[in-house]
C-alpha cells in the first residue's frame, strides 16, 4: 500500500473491526481517525479506493445503505462485487451508518460525489488460520 497513512491503518485492523471509506460530504466523527485522501471532485473514488484495499485488507462484510441500494444500484452491485461472491454484503439504513462509523477505526474519506456512496468494511480474519479439520 503506496499510502502510508493507509498502510499504518490496515496493519491495526483486526478480525471484526471496522474502517469506513466514505464520499466527500460524509459527516466524520471528530474521535474516529480520519485519513482524507480527497484531492479534487471524484479524486479519487470509493471505487477506487475499495479496489485497492481489495489487494491489502481482508474482509468479511460490506455493509451499505438502502438508500444506496435504492438510489445508485449501479454503485451499490459494483461495491457489492468487489470483495466477492463469498463476502456478505448488509444494507441498513444511512441514519445507523452514520451511527456505526462512531464504532470505527478509521474513516478514508475520498472526493467521491455518488449519493449515499459510503461503504463500511467489516475486517475478516483472513484465510490464513490453520485448522485441524474442517
Amino acid at each position: 500500500m503506496l499510502n502510508g497513512a493507509i498502510d499504518s491503518a490496515l496493519n491495526r485492523q483486526g478480525h471484526m473491526d471496522l474502517m469506513m471509506v466514505v464520499d466527500a460530504g460524509f459527516p466524520c466523527p471528530d474521535e474516529v481517525e480520519l485519513i482524507d485522501i480527497a484531492l479534487t471532485e471524484g479524486v479519487p473514488s470509493v471505487m477506487d479506493v475499495l479496489t485497492e484495499l481489495k489487494r491489502f485488507h481482508s474482509v468479511e462484510k460490506v455493509v451499505m445503505a438502502a438508500d444506496t441500494k435504492e438510489h445508485n444500484p449501479t454503485h451499490f452491485a459494483k461495491v457489492a462485487a468487489v470483495f466477492g461472491p463469498k463476502v456478505e454484503v448488509e444494507v441498513i439504513s444511512h441514519v445507523e451508518l452514520k451511527q456505526r462509523s462512531y464504532d470505527a477505526k478509521t474513516i478514508i474519506r475520498t472526493g467521491d460525489f455518488t449519493a449515499w456512496g459510503n461503504v463500511m468494511l467489516v475486517s475478516g480474519a483472513g484465510d490464513r488460520w490453520k485448522l485441524e479439520k474442517v
